[in-house]
């Protein structure tokens, strides 16, 4: 099954991979196989048909071309990243998730005549094998494009959804997980990771203005980044260079506040520089949240002069790093309305902790609440980027993973 469909993979466009799938899943006894991706939001699963290309279609794709996330057993298996079996009219149906490292793509749904742990393994390893395929696949896909957007997506957004990397990851030291609204007309909120040896390093940024420039502002403030810390730049000075190129490009006509961070993996130590921007958020043992002191510079393009301070922090095995825009906390459903407020942001975290949430699944579930507080309308772009820091040894590593809910092939 799985040597057939990656030889097949090779010259394979996307609108081909569910019928592959379902022709090579019957080497293992898989029948009726249909593909779900998630869009952009997160709040419905929706069939991957192949746009009919070729092969005969699942007998799913009339009845449930859509599945809700909330409510559903394939909701609950999106949401939980497990397999949840599901009543079938020819024989035991799973819903199994499709995961690259930690990032939630959708679901295979599959008719099975086993009910045992190798047929198990066998499904996981399909859908892993397939969501590797749909990762290097769906970024020269029209197709798979429009079919996860619910809404016509701005100028802006498309820039910036193209410009940031996955909104989760994991590797055994650390999980990050990233959200952003509103998903189709985000303008000049971004967010950037990366990894470089035992260093990560975050990055947050809330560009001025709620148009296409302050998508191009984002733009090329994360692009400067990544471009000044490949050559070998400290925080400081990457922020410095942020600051010349948009000087530069705008002619201090538009800035862009952000934190620029570096967490030491082997150490725990965090070190970041503030220009302008809210402070980063800590929250220690899952439920004792504290922002670190750090002393802002001026944001990124107004060169006011202020100096800039690379402050430390040091963390302890779980403690989780959040960074945010303003969009977050401070936007108002209307004129004289409450916010949605920093102290309701961190309790949201704190609780979902406790309910032992995967990290992915705990900011989604954040901004969707986020979204029902100003009744599906944010005046403002509400991003938010999540690093939960495991530990440096591998027993640390283990545990904090089982305590977040990232086990088997999660991990």
């Amino acid at each position: 099954m799985l040597t057939g469909l990656l030889a097949a993979s090779h010259l394979m466009p996307m609108e081909l991979v569910p019928v592959q799938a379902r022709a090579h899943a019957e080497h293992a006894g898989f029948s009726d196989l249909s593909v779900y991706v998630t869009d952009v939001q997160g709040r419905v699963l929706r069939l991957l048909t192949g746009g009919g290309v070729g092969g005969p279609p699942s007998t799913a794709r009339a009845a449930d071309a859509e599945v809700p996330v909330e409510g559903t057993l394939a909701g609950r298996s999106y949401q939980h990243s497990e397999i949840v079996p599901v009543a079938g009219q020819n024989g035991l149906q799973w819903w199994v998730p499709m995961l690259d490292g930690t990032e939630r793509l959708g679901l295979l749904r599959l008719t099975t005549p086993y009910d045992d742990d190798m047929a198990r393994q066998d499904a996981e390893s399909l859908a892993s094998l397939l969501a590797l395929l749909i990762v290097t696949k769906r970024d020269h896909s029209d197709s798979y494009a429009r079919l996860v957007r619910s809404a016509p997506m701005n100028v802006a957004a498309e820039m910036q959804w193209h410009l940031m990397p996955p909104r989760t990851y994991a590797d055994g030291r650390v999980v990050i997980s990233a959200a952003m609204e509103p998903a189709y007309q985000i303008s000049g909120d971004a967010f950037d990771y990366a990894m470089d040896g035992p260093v990560v390093h975050l990055s947050i940024f809330d560009a001025m203005g709620h148009d296409t420039a302050a998508g191009l502002a984002a733009n090329l403030a994360v692009g400067a980044c990544r471009n000044s810390r490949r050559q070998g730049s400290d925080l400081v000075g990457i922020s410095q260079r942020v600051e010349e190129l948009l000087i530069e490009q705008f002619s201090h006509h538009s800035y862009v506040t952000g934190i620029l961070a570096d967490l030491d993996t082997a150490t725990g130590e965090l070190t970041w520089v503030n220009r302008g921007h809210h402070p980063p958020l800590v929250i220690r043992a899952g439920r004792w949240p504290s922002q670190p002191a750090c002393p802002p510079a001026h944001p990124m393009g107004t060169d006011l002069g202020l100096p800039v301070t690379l402050c430390r922090e040091q963390l302890e095995p779980g403690d989780r790093l959040v960074l945010y825009t303003d969009g977050i906390t401070e936007a108002r459903r209307r004129p004289g309305s409450n916010e949605f407020g920093l102290e309701r942001f961190t309790d949201f975290l704190i609780r979902r902790h406790a309910d032992g949430l995967p990290v992915p699944e705990t900011l989604r579930r954040l901004i969707q609440a986020v979204m029902d507080h100003h009744d599906g309308h944010l005046g403002d772009d509400a991003t938010i980027l999540l690093c939960e820091w495991l530990g440096p040894s591998a027993e640390r590593t283990r545990e904090a993973a089982e305590h977040t809910g990232l086990t088997g092939q999660d991990q």
